[in-house]
């Protein structure tokens, strides 16, 4: 082996490590709890504090734990613009571990930049580190696969959790608890 590919390969292994060390969180439906206070910056460079920085009436949080994530997401992105919704919507892409969070933060964001058009950008908060594991204890982190879809009131508390992947029923039902809730989201 030469010592280029011996370079990558370390590298590609101590990911592997780090990202297996990652904690699991059994599922868990956290309706009636407040979001935990987490913050982290949009991809237009601004630091966001959650849940108190998309206050001002209900708000849906849209977080994913795993690049796979991003499919349910955007089918539920769909289904809202479909709706018509004029739900304030976050994505917030969750990434725990110290390997990640300290030396693959320009990569991450900028695969996300690169794949998000620019008017989007402020509407996408990333979190890493703590603030990603705080996160992910709060919802659980079986399926990854599958986007943790949170209704906030404009307290902050969850009113509407689901986490089995895209179902147009369950849109319906998220809309109408934001709609009692005081949104004009349909």
């Amino acid at each position: 082996m030469t010592r280029r590919p011996a370079q990558v390969s370390a590298l590609l292994l101590l990911v592997i490590l780090v990202a297996g060390c990652a904690t699991g969180h059994a599922n868990r439906d956290p309706v009636g709890d407040r979001f935990p206070s987490v913050s982290g910056d949009s991809l237009d460079g601004t630091e966001v504090s959650l849940p108190d920085g998309i206050g001002g009436g209900p708000s849906l949080v849209l977080a994913g734990y795993a690049q796979a994530t991003q499919f349910d997401i955007d089918r539920w992105m769909l289904g809202l613009l479909q709706m018509d919704s004029t739900l304030r919507v976050v994505e917030v892409p969750a990434i725990q571990g110290w390997f990640p969070s300290t030396f693959l933060r320009p990569t991450i964001d900028g695969g996300m930049r690169d794949g998000i058009p620019r008017e989007d950008w402020r509407s996408v908060v990333t979190l890493y580190g703590s603030d990603a594991a705080r996160l992910q204890a709060f919802t659980g982190t079986e399926r990854p696969g599958n986007a943790r879809v949170l209704l906030l009131d404009p307290d902050g508390v969850v009113a509407w959790f689901w986490d089995q992947g895209y179902s147009p029923r369950r849109l319906r039902e998220m809309l109408a608890i934001a709609a009692d809730a005081g949104d004009m989201a349909e």
